[in-house]
């Protein structure tokens, strides 16, 4: 029964909580118990604390009393009382920041970043710490300083990442949703690999304060869910303009699940585009013939399959890594062991607290990029690498906006390979960095992308489509991935843990 609960979905437990079949606490002490059963085998949590989420619960089945009490049906606050995973690279008051690394290894956030707020309101349980790729940097959740984290469907591959964590938490029935960050795929790989739903939202959607910068122009804050629909109710809850985020968009917040399910009844046949790009050289033969499979559902379904092109991808990794690193040089050199993070105690000078703080607290992916941030922003450099690589990021915007000049949406694998053994690529950076050859694109294009489950390899390892939509259309992106996975088992299946 325990299980059940913890692989239930935010719809179907919402709907036992508001009736009264089920407490908020008893929720929690199942997700608990089957956190304690299988993280030490998984890793997903850096920490997390059992009677802090039970003080949470027992205050949602509080206000379900006063609310039945006040004659309400105990509808409608569809997250009140349901356990959702944090990414440990944002805020929540009082709880461990530590972005999985050294150097923020002993701090506590004095505040709640905005979405944590915006849960908190909605009656959400905050649960736990979620591991990740040192300050979001990789593409495995191996580059961790305290733990890699395994894939519930295989615990000798990765998770994905850098959100990997929060997508094994959900994948292994630690937590019924999961906020992650994504960057440049951080949220739909690792839910690919993992075989859950992940939404990254238009970028100004959802606000990034409280969320620990990577790449401030790239990094936008979404969901890990069983459903398309979970992931519509997290995004309803944490979306909208937040005056503290510069970068946020002021525009209303809709109604996502029930535009999703207007769109349904419409019985509306998309447009929907493959781009010619991403189905060549690197793609692994299961995973090309699982999108297709889906594409074909697509097809199934009335909808209108053609082709297009996105000429600019072939320039996107190179792109990314260089306006991500530049915008992680800048970002971290705050950490310097004086106004933040750690301090080295072995330091006998003012400089010498500067190179042995940062040498000690960041890991080796994370001084790999400063370097290579550093270098292209330095002087006689910036030009060649930053500027022109805005540059391009420009055309790549462009080629996504003229492809939706033709169709309403866009499918493309999400990842090239199912998940990969550990260790596996983590002596060769390019080839890791090749992980995300197929989200990258969106994050510097700005654009919604949701990836969810079509498939498993022979092996029996989760595959990804995703979905790519059109900036601020998460409603019809939702719909889109929605009608597909009605048609399909793939999210119900669980690993055997």
């Amino acid at each position: 029964m325990s299980e059940e609960l913890c692989y239930s979905t935010i719809s179907e437990l919402s709907g036992r909580l508001g009736r009264g079949e089920l407490s908020a606490v008893e929720l929690m002490r199942a997700v608990i118990a089957r956190t304690k059963e299988v993280d030490g085998r998984v890793g997903a949590f850096n920490s997390f604390d059992e009677g802090d989420a039970l003080a949470q619960a027992l205050a949602s089945d509080g206000r379900r009393a006063k609310a039945r009490a006040a004659g309400a049906d105990g509808r409608g606050r569809h997250l009140e009382g349901i356990p959702v995973g944090i990414k440990d690279v944002i805020s929540v008051a009082g709880q461990p920041l530590t972005a999985s690394s050294r150097m923020l290894e002993n701090f506590v956030s004095p505040y709640d970043a905005t979405v944590i707020r915006k849960l908190k309101e909605a009656g959400a349980t905050c649960w736990g710490r979620l591991n990740l790729d040192e300050f979001a940097m990789g593409s495995s959740t191996e580059n961790s300083a305290f733990r890699a984290t395994s894939n519930p469907w295989d615990l000798e591959r990765v998770p994905g990442g850098s959100s990997g964590g929060s997508a094994a938490a959900v994948a292994a029935g630690e937590a019924v949703a999961a906020l992650g960050s994504d960057t440049g795929g951080s949220i739909r790989q690792p839910a690919a690999l993992c075989n859950v739903v992940g939404l990254k939202p238009t970028y100004g959607r959802v606000s990034r304060y409280g969320l620990i910068a990577f790449a401030s122009s790239l990094d936008q804050i979404g969901a890990f869910a069983r459903s398309v629909e979970d992931a519509a109710l997290v995004l309803g809850a944490i979306a909208g303009h937040d005056c503290r985020d510069s970068t946020s968009v002021r525009k209303d917040v809709p109604d996502y699940v029930g535009g999703m399910a207007a769109l349904a009844q419409s019985g509306r046949r998309w447009r929907l585009g493959i781009p010619k790009e991403y189905f060549g050289g690197g793609l692994d033969p299961e995973v090309g013939a699982a999108v297709q499979a889906a594409i074909d559902e697509y097809r199934g379904l009335g909808c209108e399959v053609r082709e297009v092109s996105l000429p600019h991808t072939k320039y996107a990794i190179g792109t990314y890594y260089i306006i991500a690193t530049a915008e992680c040089s800048s970002n971290l050199a705050r950490y310097d062991g004086v106004r933040y993070g750690s301090r080295s105690k072995d330091a006998t000078d003012a400089l010498d607290i500067y190179f042995k703080s940062r040498a000690e607290g960041f890991g080796p992916e994370v001084k790999r990029r400063i370097i290579l941030g550093t270098y292209v922003l330095s002087s006689g450099y910036y030009d060649a690498y930053y500027l022109r690589a805005q540059k391009v990021r420009t055309l790549i915007r462009r080629d996504f906006l003229e492809a939706f000049t033709q169709v309403d949406a866009i499918l493309t694998p999400t990842s090239p390979t199912p998940a990969f053994r550990k260790g596996e690529k983590s002596a060769d950076p390019l080839a890791m960095y090749l992980s995300d050859i197929y989200t990258i694109g969106v994050n510097l294009a700005g654009l919604p992308g949701i990836s969810i489950p079509c498939g498993f390899t022979r092996g029996g390892l989760p595959i990804g489509l995703q979905a790519i939509g059109q900036p601020f259309k998460e409603t019809e992106l939702l719909a889109i991935a929605g009608a597909y996975e009605g048609r399909t088992d793939w999210r119900t299946r669980r690993p055997r843990l």
